[in-house]
């Protein structure tokens, strides 16, 4: 948890948080809170690309069969 801190981003970098870490039952983000006051744009920190992804990965699975099957 907090591997990502501000002294570690560029004064408005964009920042997307995709890791996490689990502590016991609750889900802590790879980017500290803080980084938010130097990042000029930060996904949120729990939630944020997770929904995106998985939304990607489908859609490239569904073109990949599409693919498949028309080369068939």
């Amino acid at each position: 948890p907090g591997l990502v801190k501000p002294d570690m981003v560029k004064p408005g970098a964009a920042v997307v948080g995709a890791g996490v870490t689990m502590d016991g039952k609750k889900v802590i983000s790879d980017v500290e809170e803080s980084v938010a006051e130097v990042a000029g744009w930060i996904t949120p920190r729990i939630g944020g690309v997770g929904p995106m992804t998985r939304a990607m990965l489908l859609r490239n699975t569904v073109l990949a069969a599409s693919r498949r099957l028309r080369r068939s």
